[in-house]
């Protein structure tokens, strides 16, 4: 689990092909790793990777097929957002992330409103009815408050620390993002859903 508050800006520095998935290597910068073992999970633009070698502080992950058919970002060199998994002593500082991408999203408008920028992004059908006013949603891995949500398009509020510390400084209208929509938004489905197939209402 993740909390979606970044800890670091990586960089994809190397992507080979491996069966019909990839090895990536992840430069870490100066982030500090020092607790990163091999098998330990870290969250990569919202992407939940086992970390399976290390060679100072480039780290190397095995990313399946269907990892890379349900995400964006981590099928070529570039910058993404780092996140270690949660101990139970840590702070949730944003919300509950799984790590587990639900879908992704076409941004449609990002511009800077005085100190601050508005994000608006169109999510996919299937997974707009999830997505509420005030409630909490990853975006590339951050944990974000949804300010307002009109048919599949929804916008944030981007305050200048979250813009200067995230990948997300670099969107544009038209670029792809990875979204996971919040975990009690799911539960609560399944649960109308479970309802529904027991009493047949």
């Amino acid at each position: 689990m993740f909390s979606g508050i970044v800890a670091a800006i990586g960089r994809i520095v190397d992507t080979a092909p491996l069966g019909k998935g990839l090895r990536l290597t992840v430069d870490t910068g100066d982030w500090d790793i020092s607790d990163i073992a091999l098998g330990d999970s870290v969250a990569h633009n919202g992407v939940c990777l086992t970390v399976v070698g290390r060679d100072g502080q480039k780290l190397h992950y095995d990313v399946s097929a269907e990892t890379l058919a349900c995400t964006v970002g981590l099928d070529a060199p570039g910058e993404v957002n780092l996140e270690k998994a949660l101990r139970f002593s840590d702070r949730l500082g944003g919300h509950l992330v799984s790590g587990h991408v639900d879908g992704v999203g076409v941004v449609q408008k990002f511009e800077r409103i005085g100190e601050s920028h508005e994000l608006v992004i169109r999510a996919p059908a299937d997974l707009a009815g999830y997505i509420a006013r005030k409630g909490s949603i990853a975006v590339d891995g951050v944990s974000l408050t949804v300010n307002s949500v009109n048919g599949q398009d929804f916008s944030i509020n981007l305050i200048p620390h979250t813009v200067a510390m995230t990948t997300l400084k670099r969107l544009a209208s038209g670029a792809r993002v990875n979204l996971e929509i919040d975990l009690i938004a799911r539960y609560v489905e399944r649960m109308q859903s479970w309802e529904k197939e027991v009493t047949g209402k």
